[in-house]
This record gives structure tokens, sequence and C-alpha cells, in this order.
């Protein structure tokens, strides 16, 4: 009798050895075969977020596309959405950048009221707003706030800085995003500035692998000064600015003059309120880090532009 015991043992523990080591395998035997089976559950971690701004020939908007719709390559292969989150339901986490410095401080006043203006008319409860100063060092003129009046308090009160680090404020601003991808929420960081730097100690690179990090969208406006009257060095800074926009998806608008703030602020605002949040999880492996390219085309519908971000850094998903 104890030899049969000892049998038995020897054909049961490979089996509950192999039960306790793969629970998915464990919980299917369980339910017994034709039964539905577990749901993989995958990690936030490696979800790469995408807004995505599409417009018709003639420059307008494009609303309603499906997640069909869109085609992702990821490094040259397929990529599958996992999500399209619709615009009217996305959320906006933004950060506002302002040169404080003396190049714009002389119309701040204009300044103030157009981003109120903006502000006003892109808010929806579930958003958030920080304001940064970009000086010699980056100075953070308002934390995160999901309060609108706050957000305009906060901007009837900036005040003037020293020196110009533009680089280092959009790092500073970078890091302020939240630090866990969300596909119901679009990052945006958003930059009133020349561009011109005389005192970071951050480079264009860095600046703008820390907004593809963060999943962000960045776009700038830089006031009172047409195409035709800059100079080498304002000339350099739009130039900075337009590859920081290009590469996350965004834009970089150049104003004929401080009378134009608020009319550039508006067709902002108008982007974003139609704008999608695509979200696909990355195929690269865990171990695997880096930066991925990505391509976001409408193969059906190739009459249409789509502005999105050129890609992201995989083995990094939680960011910071």
């Amino acid at each position: 009798m104890r030899g049969l015991h000892s049998c038995i043992l020897i054909l049961i523990l490979p089996v509950l050895y192999s039960v306790i080591a793969d629970p998915v395998s464990a919980a299917a035997l369980q339910a017994g075969p034709g039964a539905p089976q577990p749901t993989v559950i995958r990690s936030t971690t490696n979800l790469v977020l995408v807004p995505v701004s599409v417009t018709d020939p003639a420059g307008k908007p494009v609303e309603n596309l499906k997640p069909d719709d869109f085609t992702v390559l990821d490094n040259g292969g397929p990529a599958a959405v996992e999500h399209l989150g619709k615009p009217e339901l996305t959320r906006l986490e933004i950060i506002l950048l302002f040169d404080i410095t003396g190049s714009v401080w002389f119309h701040f006043d204009i300044v103030q009221e157009a981003a109120a203006g903006f502000v006003r008319s892109i808010f929806r409860p579930g958003d958030a707003v920080s304001v940064v100063g970009i000086s010699s060092n980056p100075e953070i003129l308002l934390g995160r706030t999901e309060s609108l009046p706050d957000v305009l308090d906060g901007l009837s009160r900036l005040r003037r800085g020293a020196a110009t680090a533009f680089f280092d404020a959009v790092v500073r601003a970078a890091r302020l995003l939240p630090t866990k991808p969300d596909p119901e929420t679009r990052r945006v960081i958003v930059v009133l500035s020349d561009g011109e730097d005389n005192f970071s100690t951050r480079s264009l690179k860095s600046a703008l692998e820390e907004i593809q990090k963060a999943d962000g969208l960045f776009y700038s406006i830089n006031p009172g000064a047409a195409p035709d009257r800059l100079n080498r060095v304002s000339r350099r800074g739009q130039q900075w600015m337009e590859t920081l926009a290009e590469q996350t998806g965004g834009m970089a608008f150049l104003a004929e003059s401080y009378r134009d703030l608020a009319g550039i602020y508006g067709r902002l605002a108008k982007e974003l309120q139609v704008q999608y949040l695509l979200s696909f999880y990355s195929p690269a492996p865990a171990s695997q880090s880096g930066f991925r390219a990505i391509s976001v085309t409408l193969p059906e519908r190739p009459e249409l532009k789509v502005r999105a971000r050129k890609g992201y850094y995989a083995g990094n998903r939680t960011f910071r």
C-alpha cells in the first residue's frame, strides 16, 4: 500500500507543479475545455499616447474619425490602435510657459489678456493648468490646478524675470507632466517666447527628449516678429521651436505683432478642441530602451493631412 501511495505522489506532483507555475493554465484547467480564457491584463507602462490633428485640403479639422481609419507603424512594423479618445471627451493637462524677460515684458499686458482668453475658451472640468516662467532659472509661477479662477488669477500676477534659459524651462515643464499614461488625457506645452536662449544648461536635444518621454505635445507662439524682420539670433530661436513642434506633433506660430496674439491663441484653441488622442501598446520588449520612430496615417483618406509625434522612448514608460 505504501508503494502505491508513492506512485500516486510521483504522478501527481508534476501536475501540481505545472498548475502552480502557470496560473493562467491552472485557471483554464479548472474551468474546463470550451470555457472563456482569462483576460491578460497589460500594464499601462508600455502605453504610448499620440495626440493627432487631422485637416482637410482646405485646412479645416476633420471630425468623426474612427480607430480603424488610422494605421500606426512602430519602427516600421504595424501596431494596433488600442484606443482613440474623442476630442470632446479627452482632458487637457496644459503647461503654459511664458518668456518673462525684457524682450517680451514690455507688452505683457497684451500677452496676459490673450492667454487668459485662450484658457477661458478651452478649459473644461477635469482639465489642469500649470504656469512656468522662462527666466535665468525656470520659475513655477502657478502650481497645477484644476480651478479656472486660480489660473486666471495666476496669469494676472506674472512677474518679470532676468536672463533667458529657454531649454531649461522646457525641460522643467515636461517634467511637470503626470508620470503615468492616461488614454483620456492630452499633455500639452504651450510656449510664448522668441526661443532665444542665453543661459541654459540644457540643449535642444535634451529638451526634445524630455517632451517625448513625457508623451507631450509642443506648441510655440513667437510674438511680434514677422519672418522678414527676424535677425540671425531670433531666427535660430524660431527654428529651435519649429523643431520641437514638428517632432512632437504641435505647431510653431509666428506673430506679425503683439496685436495678433489673441487670434493665434484662438487658432490653437480650435485645434485642441478637435484633436484626437490615439494610444497603442509599444511592441518593444520590456528590456529594450531607446528611441522608436512612429508613423500615423489614414490610408483610405490620402487627401487628409495628419500631424502627430515622430516617435517615443521605449523602456521608460513611467517617464521619470
